[in-house]
């Protein structure tokens, strides 16, 4: 995982920044994870630099060349990407639980072949989506998925969502340059 910088944040993106780090880091199969505002712009993501960026800093050892062949499975390596898919997934949900008058979408669980994807609901429409590996324990990463959303959902305000954008923004201009 690349670790965005948190300095000059405020507390609360920082605590969310460490929320974010420690679910990637403490729930075996998780490749990526991103946060999404209700409009669908990324707010929070485990990998916030460009693919090629990552892989230009691995050696030529067999066993980052096996690094970088997992890293680059999924949607193209891109926080950027997984924003777009769990976006398009929440709005797909949220219509059909219309159309089918049960209430809110509280979470959405994809299973593939090779990789699982889940997204879930945090607050005011934002959401919290995991790409997940094939090998991964789907109850285990549901449910840290919700400790997340427990921990977070409260202190997303759109003050809070603002500033996650801007530092997003900020350092995305600044890593390509």
């Amino acid at each position: 995982m690349t670790a965005p910088s948190t300095f000059g944040l405020s507390s609360e993106a920082r605590n969310l920044h460490w929320l974010l780090t420690n679910l990637v880091e403490e729930v075996p199969g998780i490749q990526s994870v991103a946060v999404v505002s209700s409009d669908g712009l990324l707010l929070l993501s485990s990998d916030p630099a460009l693919p090629h960026a990552r892989t230009r800093s691995r050696g030529g050892t067999p066993r980052a060349a096996s690094r970088e062949k997992r890293a680059a499975k999924g949607p193209r390596g891109s926080s950027a990407d997984l924003a777009t898919i769990v976006s398009g997934i929440g709005s797909l949900t949220v219509g059909a639980a219309k159309l089918m008058d049960s209430g809110g979408v509280r979470h959405t669980m994809v299973a593939m072949e090779e990789g699982s994807l889940f997204v879930m609901s945090i607050s005011d429409g934002s959401l919290l989506g995991v790409h997940g590996s094939a090998e991964c324990d789907m109850s285990v990463v549901a449910y840290h998925m919700a400790l997340f959303v427990g921990r977070a959902g409260h202190v997303l305000t759109p003050e809070l969502r603002s500033e996650l954008r801007k530092s997003l923004e900020a350092e995305s201009t600044g890593s390509t340059r």
